[in-house]
């Protein structure tokens, strides 16, 4: 099944081709072993990945970035999941850090991270979720205090993407009581993942997304030097929020809809070569309208993700698009994804089979940047009160807009 739609140029579309091959070729051959071994860690993906720059997709050029933009992320994104939702969340959780670094980094970071980014040889999470505060960013407890030109981190950070795999952590924690600064309260830091006082816990696999890491790191007493803040003092809460919207709506939209399009394809194929009655199970008009409201829901799904990003790319206002993408195409493909449970009966049960995969992955995308409750709370804030912030056109306005080679 084609990432592409009706729109797309021909530089989008030659990206497309490249990013569909290296599914077939390197990550569909290895999904087998990922589910075999839930307790390991997939190493040798990010490694290819890495190779062919896909982290630095986002990066300008002047940093040896492939400056793509972010509709070439969510295309990237897009066919890896289709694949492997772990290869997708793995993909995506790469993104997310390096929004922090090109909106808000120094000259100094920019200069000497993106490139490392770019060419694959830093590989960064963002850590900013907390067991208790979870979706309530300012409700987080890790602190990091002054001590003469360092900064000290305690505390904990749960559900990290990469969080086995990264060379550096930005660590969100608490610089200020939040009743006396209020949002000013938070700070960014980067923590580089050999600090004295940082422990990655051990690695758990979960119900899905098998290979992919998503755990905890312990902070004891990690001394940081102040060129580690990313941003100012202060900084910690616009980084964590324009990061979620403009990198960690999009990319979980993406993966969403790469898990939406396999669930689907693996649905019409079961349904066309399961003989009944002298044809096949496609063959009847019962099981055919589930399957059209699957197609319709993938088809809105893909215009939504892929029309945020083009907003998103062209410097639009567009953080109601990107938080709608993302709540719907969770929604949608949760949807289909019952739906191809039903269609398929006991067969569906197997653990041999990939459908039930593709249901298990699916359930992860949900909670993380903000639940579809969450989502709602943002949409219905575009219509009440003040107008929210506008991440999608403030920041738009410090880069240069991302598009493909010419």
């Amino acid at each position: 099944m084609s990432s592409t739609t009706a729109d797309l140029t021909p530089d989008y579309d030659a990206l497309v081709q490249d990013f569909d091959e290296f599914a077939a070729e390197e990550v569909a051959p290895r999904v087998q072993h990922m589910e075999s071994s839930p307790h390991t860690v997939e190493h040798e993906l990010p490694r290819l990945m890495a190779e062919r720059g896909w982290f630095g997709v986002t990066i300008p050029r002047q940093y040896g970035g492939m400056h793509a933009g972010h509709l070439a992320k969510t295309l990237m994104i897009q066919s890896t999941a289709r694949a492997s939702g772990a290869a997708g969340a793995l993909l995506q959780a790469s993104q997310l850090p390096v929004s922090m670094i090109i909106h808000f980094g120094s000259d100094e970071q920019k200069a000497l991270l993106l490139p490392q980014i770019a060419s694959g040889d830093t590989l960064l999470s963002i850590a900013v979720t907390e067991d208790k505060a979870g979706s309530h960013v300012l409700g987080m407890e890790t602190t990091a205090r002054r001590d003469g030109s360092d900064w000290i981190i305690d505390g904990s950070k749960v559900h990290i993407g990469n969080s086995h795999i990264a060379d550096v952590h930005c660590v969100v924690a608490r610089t200020a009581p939040a009743d006396e600064a209020g949002s000013r309260s938070l700070t960014a830091f980067l923590v580089e993942k050999d600090r004295k006082g940082l422990t990655v816990e051990r690695h758990r696999p979960a119900l899905g997304l098998h290979g992919f890491s998503f755990g905890q790191l312990t902070f004891d007493g990690v001394r940081i030097p102040e060129a580690n803040v990313i941003g100012e003092v202060g900084d910690g809460k616009d980084i964590a929020y324009s990061s979620s919207i403009l990198y960690g709506r999009p990319n979980l939209a993406a993966v969403a809809l790469g898990i939406h399009e396999a669930t689907l394809a693996c649905t019409t194929t079961f349904l066309s070569e399961r003989e009944r009655y002298g044809g096949t199970l496609s063959d009847l008009p019962v099981l055919r309208v589930p399957v059209a409201d699957m197609k319709s829901r993938l088809m809105a799904a893909r215009a939504l993700a892929h029309q945020a990003t083009v907003m998103l790319d062209q410097g639009q206002s567009c953080d109601a698009e990107l938080i709608n993408s993302k709540l719907l195409n969770d929604e949608w493909a949760v949807a289909s994804g019952q739906a191809a449970m039903r269609l398929h009966g006991a067969h569906a049960l197997r653990g041999d089979y990939p459908l039930q995969r593709l249901w298990r992955d699916l359930q992860h995308m949900n909670a993380p940047a903000g639940t579809g409750e969450v989502q709602r709370q943002r949409l219905a804030e575009t219509e009440f009160g003040p107008p929210p912030v506008q991440w999608s056109e403030r920041l738009a306005a410090k880069t240069s807009l991302f598009r493909p080679a010419q």
